[in-house]
């Protein structure tokens, strides 16, 4: 039986759909946050009608697991989730920031660092290698200033990417010898989410839809004012 996955990732500015069909890969993306709410839906839509696909012919779904922005992520998930939910297809999550540095591997071999921006002068950073259909994870998605980031990092990078890493493009020349390359340049997010399904420890199974989340990198900036000012946790948090 031939299967159709659907791809969706909303982890930045530059959201994207994907769906994979016996010979190739269909993929839409739109550019600006705003707009995430009222088009994925649209955008789901657009890709299917190309796929020449319906909904019911889906047979599992893929959501960028970020981290990333905290609204681009629910609304992404809340897509995810309701279509998996509803006609009880496979929900399996990749993080975003792999997806990233994955749009980039064909074009360089070596250690590739994928940035988003994380606003408060950091960004969501992970390092990655990539090599015959496998991945291996040379550190894992966190939270850093690119200071940190260099810091930590076990090896150099031989190309970074990402809205992060565009924001602080001197630094990233200083600390890899090259600039940036961003997102806008490179096959979209959801795509490498699609090719990165049968990769050995990319995905996240997840088994109950209903409180599956994503892994946001931190509190949204609501959650941490108003843990400020009332001096505990917020209940039924995303921490």
């Amino acid at each position: 039986m031939t299967t159709h996955w659907l791809a969706i990732d909303t982890a930045t500015d530059l959201a994207s759909v994907a769906v994979s069909t016996p010979d190739r890969m269909v993929t839409q993306s739109i550019r600006g946050a705003r707009q995430h709410a009222a088009q994925i839906v649209p955008l789901i839509q657009q890709v299917l009608a190309v796929a020449k696909l319906r909904l019911g012919e889906i047979t599992g779904i893929i959501v960028g697991d970020g981290p990333g922005s905290f609204t681009g992520l629910r609304i992404g998930w809340a897509a995810a989730k309701g279509i998996a939910h509803d006609r009880e297809l496979s929900l399996v999550a990749i993080p975003s920031l792999l997806g990233a540095a994955h749009t980039a591997h064909r074009e360089t071999a070596g250690p590739v660092v994928a940035c988003f921006d994380a606003l408060r002068g950091q960004v969501f950073g992970a390092m990655y290698e990539f090599a015959a259909g496998r991945v291996e994870t040379l550190l894992p998605p966190g939270v850093f200033t690119l200071a940190e980031l260099a810091r930590v990092a076990p090896a150099r990078p031989v190309l970074a990417l990402g809205d992060g890493a565009e924001r602080y493009r001197d630094e990233i020349v200083s600390w890899i010898g090259r600039p940036p390359v961003g997102l806008a340049t490179l096959p979209p997010i959801a795509e490498s989410l699609l090719r990165l399904s049968s990769y050995e420890g990319a995905r996240r199974e997840l088994d109950d839809t209903d409180t599956a989340e994503p892994e946001y990198g931190r509190p949204a900036e609501a959650q941490v004012k108003w843990e400020a000012r009332y001096g505990r946790p917020l209940p039924n948090s995303s921490r």
